[in-house]
């Protein structure tokens, strides 16, 4: 019973991840934005990268789910494993990093990163779907679910590379543009903006060694009885 609940919520999950991202993007297309924002499309942002992401993530999860209901343990360790890697690299730490750094740059001034114009295009509940409830979501997810993670070499290597791609498209966009994709990039020179991004690459590497040991800390017994079994 409890499994079933467990696959449910993750099926929940995942049609409302699909809802958010459908809305965005029919949201964002009836919408006269200036010139600026259309090199790159919606795919500038990193709250809509994660959006994706999430909606990924649990789809892996809901079709580890279901393999796992019909019973079908051969051959799908690669789904779980798929899973774990998912969301232990990226999808827990992209999600925490998203909620923490909006809501701290938007409460020392918000037109560093979301200004006050955008709340005429979209409504302040997508705001929270974007940027708030991704956070709980993956938190719950932490604690539903064991996750196994790779060796911290292996895991930050991923969420470096992750990051470096992420900055190689903004500079990208900046080069094309002109135009920096949030305005927050504008007040900074070149050697803060090197800081910022390293800062960055260290709050995300921070969130990722704090949810595994807080993996560890509630599923720490279980996780080693799985490995023993492999």
């Amino acid at each position: 019973m409890a499994r079933t609940s467990v696959c449910l919520y993750h099926f929940l999950v995942w049609g409302w991840y699909i809802f958010i991202n459908c809305y965005f993007s029919f949201q964002r297309a009836g919408q006269q934005l200036p010139q600026k924002f259309l090199y790159g499309g919606k795919w500038k942002y990193l709250t809509v990268l994660n959006l994706l992401l999430q909606a990924i993530f649990f789809g892996v999860t809901c079709l580890d789910d279901v393999l796992k209901g019909m019973r079908r343990n051969k051959g799908i360790n690669w789904v779980t494993a798929s899973r774990d890697l998912l969301f232990t690299t990226l999808a827990f730490p992209v999600s925490a990093f998203v909620f923490l750094s909006f809501w701290t740059l938007y409460l020392y001034d918000r037109e560093l990163v979301y200004p006050k114009n955008l709340d005429e295009i979209f409504p302040q509940w997508l705001n929270h779907a974007m940027h708030t409830a991704v956070l709980p979501f993956s938190l719950i997810e932490a604690i539903l679910n064991p996750h196994r993670y790779p060796s911290k070499k292996k895991g930050l290597t991923i969420l470096g590379f992750a990051t470096i791609a992420y900055i190689c498209w903004v500079l990208r966009i900046y080069y094309v543009t002109k135009q920096w994709v949030y305005p927050i990039f504008a007040k900074l020179s070149p050697e803060t903006l090197v800081a910022f991004f390293s800062a960055g690459y260290i709050l995300l590497a921070c969130i990722y060694l704090l949810e595994e040991g807080l993996n560890h800390m509630i599923w720490g017994d279980q996780i080693q009885q799985v490995k023993k079994r492999k």
